[in-house]
């Protein structure tokens, strides 16, 4: 037999003979006092700095352990019993000296006289072959205080041999990993495993989302067969995808090591445990081991109310494009997620016209069930006298970082009732495909409202009550990408009007590879070459990109190089610069486009040498090893000249995932009559229209008309003030990611990281008759914030980590275009200003009876301004044809 030595859990080595008394997990000695010392550290900072950079804290005491009960039949059934002594709470950091929030407060005072006295009252751990069964504590005692009785108890959890497993303690439920050798048994806990009711939530989109890595490993160290300390490590560390200098990381510790042993009580007696507690003291209940939720109270936070009236001046208009306004978007939302619906309705009602839509943004963002239920009563969508309210509600629904069925249900039912405007009626539709994309991306596909949505979508483009409903119904498809839908979309590109016909193409365009099978490319192909009817060529070219983003075979990529020639003389210039823009810019398809090249009668220079305005251009933003920021501008004439589309897109890539993070197309039709033009194939009967259409980071939204028929055309042409056209204006959560952490020590630790922007961006189209010109604008203009915030709490200190960006940023495009003469003076013009870029971090530590240290850091630097090439032979044209436009008109709105 093997002696049981000192230490409040002293093993029997995985080596040793089977005997009487051996038990699977830790054991005490009967009649013997373990004394023992006692500490768990926390640390934060951003992953890379020094000790004496980090903030943080460390509560130690003495433990006494002792056995209460050892089960007759077995020693694998314990009851023992653990008392925390002589606890201090002091500061990690040795170095800081007078700045130590802890110099000259004993620990009555900073934990709390009541805090502290429960803190040192002892719990029950009712240990079954080394797991914990139950664990006892008085009733009513503060959570925070006894969660970290219970971050002590679990280092009581262990198993003596080698193997994969489940445990219950303060983490949850978890898959843990014991690796045993002769002087040391290893614990590796798979905190992602854990099963823990927490609240939080997450931007599904992994460019805008946040990637976190923890990681747990407890050390139970043994010598001469004896274990005599247990030391316990935690991380958990985050970064922004696209930005990976708001990162953050918290290191928490554990020790515990024996000191001496005395002797100590006799065993009680007893058949079953529950007795032996009720001989203990009545008092103590089974409560679970599982760390508890609790909120500190925050004394000094103001009320909704005051916290709008101190940031109400930051969101007035003229305040919109400055980092100001989405620092105070940002600091509301936070506002009105722990705020009730009458709180919410009381500011909404009683504000002023100029700053609601900016408050409707803020309100919306929140995502609580009050915020939610305040601004559905507020919104009147039978009234036409708050378009603008209830447009800004509803884009801020289609943004929405983490929708949830509530919000989908209530759009439901606003679709199904009446409506003050169409254009609103439109909005909802289209914002209801959005939600049912991201509900899907979710796992939510099958719940009741996602399944209602997508057959309102389907069911509404097969039988449209209106014919105009058609194109409702398509940027709602767009928008959700349902793979039952494609069936009806090539139904519509194959065989609708243009308008339609082009719509279903480009919805087609946004579904990944996958859904692009060979049946589909069939249809394409047949609509590109017109084996059918003839279509326009705005749809035929977005077929042909089709066909060439999804592994097109030899005989499609041959057979779309031999139409060059063969085409109307633009569409022949945009597919050759389509072609040569796959091949500069290395695209999937370049391989097999090279292929093709080698057949003489398909690269020859007939075929290679067609002139022509229009163009197809795609170059980097940004480029580093890490991540890709792509735009792309291919734009097609007709052939008189007049602009029929401009696409302009921006792209963001991080590994394989992809963000459609904005898109502007400018479209016009029917405008050979102002100029006495032929119009081109397909194109004769087209009514005048020009307009456009955005999307948004993912999601599309309602077009934008700038004229539509000949005489609103007379009419616009002679009312026209050269005002760009407002395609989206407001404030977007872009970034929404909170996590309520359980560390192992019991301390709550908390991750928040929040990401707003301004944006505005706005479009105009100009035509002359008399100049024979025409020209189109297009404006984005962003102000971004993005702020991270860790938090470690014990109810009595907490030390944060916050970290901040922000910046304001513009790009212009401008298309000009001469049709006076053949082939075509182009100008194409594409500048990102120069944008300042501020980065702050600060760390801070405060006690709960408020004494604080705060350390703040800042940097700034300016991000040089650049042109970005969209086509080589039209960037000559601009310095020999046009001349540069006042600064007053290229700069004023940045």
């Amino acid at each position: 037999m093997i002696l049981l030595a000192v230490f409040f859990l002293c093993f029997i080595s995985s080596y040793s003979a089977s005997v009487k008394g051996h038990t699977t997990g830790l054991s005490l000695n009967n009649d013997r006092l373990y004394k023992l010392s006692y500490s768990t550290e926390v640390f934060l900072d951003r992953g890379k700095g020094k000790l004496q950079d980090t903030v943080g804290y460390q509560i130690s005491s003495s433990v006494d352990a002792v056995l209460l009960w050892r089960n007759p039949d077995g020693d694998d059934d314990q009851l023992i019993k653990i008392t925390m002594n002589d606890v201090n709470v002091e500061n990690v950091n040795q170095k800081r000296g007078e700045k130590n929030i802890f110099n000259g407060k004993n620990t009555p005072k900073i934990i709390g006289k009541e805090n502290l006295e429960a803190l040192q009252r002892p719990v029950l751990v009712h240990l079954v072959h080394g797991k914990v069964k139950e664990f006892y504590s008085y009733q009513n005692e503060p959570v925070a205080i006894e969660n970290l009785k219970r971050g002590l108890a679990s280092l009581f959890q262990m198993q003596l041999s080698s193997g994969t497993t489940n445990e219950v303690d303060i983490s949850g439920d978890c898959k843990v990993t014991y690796q045993a050798h002769q002087d040391k048994v290893t614990k590796i806990k798979a905190l992602d495993s854990c099963k823990i009711a927490r609240s939080g939530f997450t931007t599904r989109n992994q460019i805008l989302g946040v990637s976190s890595k923890a990681t747990s490993v407890t050390t139970y160290k043994i010598e001469d067969s004896f274990v005599i300390a247990v030391i316990a490590e935690e991380t958990h560390a985050f970064g922004l995808n696209f930005l990976r200098t708001v990162t953050g990381k918290i290191v928490s510790k554990q020790k515990l090591e024996l000191k001496t042993t005395d002797a100590g009580p006799r065993l009680m007696s007893g058949k079953n445990v529950a007795a032996v507690i009720k001989a203990v003291d009545s008092k103590y209940l089974a409560v679970p081991i599982v760390g508890q939720i609790f909120q500190s109270e925050c004394k000094r936070c103001p009320s909704l109310l005051k916290h709008w009236q101190s940031i109400r001046k930051d969101l007035l208009p003229d305040n919109l494009s400055k980092v100001g306004a989405v620092r105070s978007f940002l600091t509301l939302i936070q506002h009105l997620r722990t705020a009730k619906k009458e709180e919410i309705l009381q500011i909404l009602k009683t504000e002023e016209k100029e700053v609601l839509p900016q408050l409707v943004d803020a309100v919306t963002s929140a995502q609580t069930p009050d915020s939610l239920e305040a601004i559905l009563d507020f919104l009147d969508f039978k009234s036409d006298s708050s378009i603008i309210l209830q447009e800004r509600f509803l884009y801020a629904c289609g943004f929405a970082s983490h929708p949830n069925e509530a919000l989908l249900k209530a759009l439901i039912s606003k679709f199904k009732g009446p409506f003050g405007s169409n254009d609103i009626r439109e909005t909802v539709m289209i914002i209801i495909g959005a939600l049912v994309r991201k509900l899907c991306q979710n796992e939510g596909c099958k719940l009741k409202a996602v399944v209602e949505a997508k057959k309102l979508i389907l069911e509404g483009l097969e039988k449209p009550e209106k014919k105009e409903d058609t194109t409702m119904y398509l940027l709602a498809l767009k928008n959700a990408l349902l793979p039952e839908g494609i069936p009806m979309l090539l139904k519509y590109a194959e065989a609708g009007e243009g308008p339609v016909s082009h719509l279903a193409t480009t919805t087609l365009q946004r579904y990944d590879i996958p859904f692009i099978t060979d049946e589909v490319k069939k249809t394409l192909n047949r609509i590109y070459h017109q084996n059918h009817k003839v279509h326009e060529k705005t749809v035929r070219t977005t077929a042909a990109a089709i066909i060439l983003n999804n592994n097109p075979s030899y005989i499609e990529v041959k057979n779309l190089l031999l139409s060059i020639g063969e085409l109307p003389k633009e569409m022949n210039k945009y597919m050759l610069s389509m072609f040569q823009d796959i091949l500069r810019f290395e695209m999937p398809a370049s391989k097999m486009v090279r292929r093709v090249l080698k057949e003489i009668i398909v690269h020859n220079y007939d075929r290679f040498s067609r002139s022509g305005s229009s163009s197809a251009y795609t170059g980097y933003v940004e480029r580093d090893p890490y991540s890709t920021s792509t735009y792309s501008l291919d734009i097609l004439y007709s052939g008189s000249g007049i602009l029929r589309r401009s696409n302009l897109n921006i792209f963001q890539y991080i590994g394989k995932s992809h963000l459609h993070a904005s898109q502007v197309v400018i479209e016009a039709q029917g405008l050979e009559g102002l100029i006495a033009a032929t119009p081109d194939e397909g194109e004769e009967n087209l009514d005048s229209y020009a307009g456009m259409s955005p999307i948004l980071f993912d999601v599309q939204l309602r077009p934008v008309t700038f004229f539509n028929g000949y005489s609103d055309l007379m009419s616009k042409m002679l009312s026209a003030s050269g005002d760009p056209v407002s395609v989206v204006k407001g404030l977007i959560l872009l970034i929404d990611h909170s996590q309520e952490i359980q560390l192992q020590s019991g301390l709550k630790a908390n991750t928040d990281v929040q990401g707003g922007l301004a944006i505005d961006i706005s479009g105009s189209m100009e035509f002359s008759l008399w100049y024979r010109e025409s020209k189109t604008r297009v404006k984005n203009r962003v102000a971004v914030v993005v702020t991270g915030d860790i938090t470690v709490d014990s109810s009595f200190v907490k030390a944060g980590l916050e970290i901040g960006a922000e910046t304001e940023a513009g790009l212009e495009f401008i298309s000009t275009v001469q049709f006076s003469q053949y082939p075509f003076l182009v100008c194409l013009q594409m500048d990102k200003y120069e944008a300042p870029f501020r980065q702050f971090e600060t760390k801070y530590e405060r006690l709960s009876t408020g004494k604080g240290y705060v350390s703040r850091r800042r940097k700034e630097r300016l991000v040089a301004g650049s042109e970005f090439p969209l086509h080589q032979e039209n960037s000559e044209m601009c310095k020999v044809v046009f001349a540069p436009e006042p600064a007053s008109n290229s700069n004023s709105w940045f």
